[in-house]
């Protein structure tokens, strides 16, 4: 595993944006698995900034996200689809049909699941998958206690998941309680992995992932299983691998 620490989360989003787009022009037609929530959002306004310089081209690639929210159509603000539009493929030229995100209104949830599962392989895998972490640990909707032989699956919200969650939404009620996610399985199928983590309030679970036991109870530390894994966080999220004596890249 190789950790990167930032000084902040611009010097973090910018070194994590350099690593992908290392591979997007390594291979141009790799297929990247896409993460939401509020750790990427920098890397891919990096990412659009490199575009509309002419630095990067996004014409070739493939990707596939994570997760989606069980119940949100496509077009609702807070479904996963409408963020990756807003925030990375709106502004860049990968082509519509590349762009693969779990259908939040599936009429057969386990159906939909199966069926992202062939299309993941249909692909030839994952080349770069890019995560976030949770406050609990887990990585996509893969909660604390899932199996990590798990592929893409309903999962049933836990209540921090569902309480980290609700500042997205107007009220906490509003947060649905199920969820389609990339299981750990996955995951650690994929060819290599990166991880970007922010933040003081990160301090606790990083440390607890990277140097506590492989557990079911903490999702993100089957992560020291996988042959390449790339951690790049800031000073905040990271200072407590650091005083555990971990090694880390500046």
């Amino acid at each position: 595993m190789r950790i990167y620490q930032a000084e902040n989360y611009k010097a973090m989003s910018r070194r994590a944006a350099n690593i992908i787009s290392a591979q997007v022009i390594y291979k141009a037609n790799g297929v990247r698995g896409l993460a939401t929530g509020g750790s990427p959002v920098g890397l891919y306004q990096q990412l659009v900034e490199w575009y509309k310089k002419g630095d990067l081209s996004f014409a070739e690639t493939r990707s596939v996200n994570l997760d989606e929210y069980l119940g949100l159509s496509p077009h609702h603000e807070q479904s996963y689809r409408y963020f990756m539009q807003d925030n990375l493929f709106d502004h860049i030229d990968i082509h519509p049909e590349n762009t693969h995100v779990l259908n939040g209104l599936a009429k057969d949830p386990n159906a939909e699941c199966a069926a992202y599962n062939k299309l993941i392989a249909e692909l030839g895998g994952i080349d770069l998958q890019l995560l976030g972490m949770g406050h609990n640990g887990h990585i996509a909707f893969n909660e604390p206690g899932d199996d990590f032989g798990l592929e893409t699956h309903v999962v049933d919200l836990t209540e921090s998941t569902i309480e980290a969650n609700k500042r997205f939404f107007e009220s906490r009620d509003e947060v649905p309680r199920h969820a389609l996610s990339m299981g750990i399985k996955n995951i650690m199928n994929a060819r290599r992995i990166l991880m970007v983590v922010s933040g003081e309030e990160k301090a606790d679970i990083v440390c607890k992932a990277f140097t506590g036991p492989v557990t079911k109870e903490v999702p993100a530390s089957v992560l020291q299983l996988h042959p390449d894994v790339t951690l790049v966080g800031d000073k905040a999220a990271l200072h407590k691998l650091v005083e555990a004596g971990v090694t880390v890249c500046g």
